[in-house]
């Protein structure tokens, strides 16, 4: 079969998943917290476990409906460099393939117009430089923030950090919990935190990363999602990927089913994003399916999911080009940075 024959079916669905118009949602109010509510989250963790060693095997797409999938899932990637040794130049080079995410010549091959990611993440140090780089591009630079990755600094610099990256021209914010909070069972000064940092943030939507390696139960998991939406988080995130633990499978059907009762609660979408682990392209898939069948298909869009990766978006590449070719090429062709 021809290769125009091959990827008729991948365009369509592509261009349905990967170009939907932008969707602004109402952002999230947050309501007064609500103790009650916290209180009475349970989880099952032998069913929660069960249903997601189960999900991989039940299900799965090939060939041209696995491509359309994998160019959904690159729209929805916060491409990501958090490492001690970032340089302008490699903040740059981020960004340049941020922009052109998949080589013209596969993209081409399969009939897609040109893509993006979701969002660039980087620290605090390297907003300005990602902001000028990706500037008419349309993509947000995301900040880590609040003393990231351990959220341990003094409070007030922790405020102060949000005001920056937001002055320099983040419009995404990335903090992170006083993990303390949860272990302790202070849910209002978790709510009292996550409202601060909120209300600093301004219009630069907040991601609310739990760390929930570091949290000791799924139970905690439920109930730290619960306080954060309450507190007006945009978005709920797994991890900083600096943990030991970091998106897991379990952890992720927790948070999704808290945002899942938040909504029917309140009527408000949350985002949510898994970060830290998911480097391969299958694990992406797995994901995309855990959402449509948790939250249904207006979640697979990024402004309610997004991965939090830096090597995800290779893979995915090298997995379109042995669509479109039929073999497979080394990991290096696909440089991220």
């Amino acid at each position: 079969m021809s290769t125009p024959d091959r990827t008729a079916e991948a365009t369509s669905l592509a261009t349905s998943t990967a170009q939907l118009p932008q969707v602004h949602e109402p952002r999230n109010p947050g309501m007064e917290l609500d103790l009650d509510i916290v209180e009475r989250q349970r989880v099952n963790t032998s069913a929660v476990e069960r249903r997601c060693a189960t999900l991989p095997g039940r299900r799965s797409v090939k060939k041209d409906h696995q491509a359309a999938w994998l160019l959904k899932a690159i729209t929805m990637i916060d491409l990501t460099t958090l490492a001690g040794d970032d340089t302008a130049g490699r903040v740059r080079r981020l960004c340049a393939k941020a922009a052109h995410p998949v080589r013209a010549d596969i993209l081409d091959a399969l009939g897609m117009p040109a893509i993006t990611t979701g969002a660039v993440c980087v620290y605090h140090d390297m907003v300005e430089t990602a902001v000028e780089a990706l500037d008419g591009t349309g993509i947000p630079v995301a900040a880590v923030s609040t003393g990231f990755p351990a959220g341990l600094s003094p409070y007030h610099l922790r405020v102060k950090e949000i005001e920056e990256s937001v002055k320099a021209g983040a419009k995404e914010i990335d903090i992170v919990i006083s993990r303390r909070h949860v272990l302790t069972g202070n849910w209002q000064a978790l709510y009292d935190e996550m409202r601060a940092f909120r209300a600093t943030c301004g219009e630069a939507h907040v991601k609310a990363i739990l760390a929930t390696g570091e949290l000791g139960s799924l139970r905690n998991v439920a109930k730290a999602s619960q306080v954060c939406m309450m507190a007006g988080a945009d978005f709920i995130k797994t991890s900083t990927g600096k943990e030991s633990v970091n998106a897991t499978l379990p952890v992720s059907l927790v948070m999704i089913r808290a945002i899942r009762d938040y909504h029917a609660r309140t009527g408000y979408r949350i985002g949510y994003k898994p970060a830290g682990g998911i480097s391969k392209a299958k694990d992406a898939l797995v994901y995309l399916s855990l959402i449509k069948e948790e939250l249904g298909d207006h979640w697979l869009s990024p402004h309610l999911f997004r991965f939090g990766a830096s090597s995800l978006l290779g893979d995915i590449e090298r997995q379109l080009e042995h669509h479109v070719t039929g073999q497979y090429s080394a990991a290096w062709r696909h440089a991220i940075g």
